[in-house]
């Protein structure tokens, strides 16, 4: 039996994995902060990603099982819109602490379960090579990071002769949606600062997130990638054409009509 991790996994894109993984053959550790009741195949692990402690507790559950892992998953992440001069310190460390710090802890506190041949793949987002539009700052700059983090791992790891890949997707229709939509209606309501431009920028928001993929569709991108000898190290789902118009522009161009549809 060949044994994968998945973090985040009662999430919307979390389930629709873990049971892809399943049907594929695999069992899976269903890692996440709320987690249900054991199914087949399927061996919930409660664990707090942003707590050290917890995630070793969670490697010592998962070694009562198996010494080795074919695959972690990483699809944990929080979403936060909001100004990088007024968000508050305490969401600014959480978004890291979730986004960036859990993936970090948890490759380095199971690689002792990963052998040759074992796959990390990470779920950054579309825009993680893509320059962020204005109030999405601190969700891309988390996803950037963690794109450059896998970068840099897939550069060490590769010489253990394990592999690492990311999976920039665009939007997925979960409840991160609604999330989403929730952080900007309440991003417009208490922005002292950006009040009547933020109100023009949720239509642009709308327009981007209109184009969504199911989560099934994005759990069979994941496990075509996990069956792949070989896999490279960047992959791509649901890229939206406006945003990519918008990033092949020059940089002075883009801020310029960045603030002529906003100001």
């Amino acid at each position: 039996m060949k044994y994968v991790l998945v973090t985040g996994a009662y999430g919307g894109m979390g389930k629709a994995v873990t049971s892809m993984l399943v049907e594929n053959g695999f069992a899976v550790f269903a890692l996440d902060k709320s987690v249900e009741q054991p199914a087949n195949n399927v061996i919930p692990i409660e664990a707090d990603l942003t707590s050290d402690e917890s995630i070793s507790s969670a490697y010592d559950k998962i070694s009562t099982y198996t010494t080795e892992l074919y695959a972690i998953v990483h699809l944990a992440g929080i979403y936060m819109l909001d100004s990088l001069v007024e968000i508050s310190s305490e969401k600014y460390k959480k978004i890291f602490d979730v986004n960036v710090h859990g993936a970090f802890n948890v490759n380095r506190i199971f690689l002792p379960m990963l052998k040759t041949g074992s796959k990390l793949l990470l779920v950054t987002s579309e825009l993680a090579s893509l320059d962020p539009l204005p109030f999405t700052g601190i969700y891309a700059i988390t996803k950037s990071t963690l794109d450059k983090y896998a970068y840099s791992l897939r550069m060490e790891l590769q010489l253990l002769g394990i592999s690492v890949s990311v999976l920039r997707s665009g939007a997925v229709n979960t409840s991160m949606l609604g999330v989403s939509t929730t952080a900007l209606d309440s991003f417009c309501k208490n922005t002292k600062l950006y009040s009547c431009n933020a109100k023009r920028f949720k239509r642009i928001v709308d327009a981007v997130e209109a184009r969504s993929v199911s989560p099934e569709k994005l759990a069979k991108k994941i496990s075509k990638i996990l069956n792949k000898r070989s896999p490279r190290f960047a992959y791509k789902l649901n890229r939206n054409p406006l945003l990519l118009l918008l990033d092949v522009l020059p940089k002075e161009l883009r801020f310029k009509i960045i603030k002529l549809i906003l100001k």
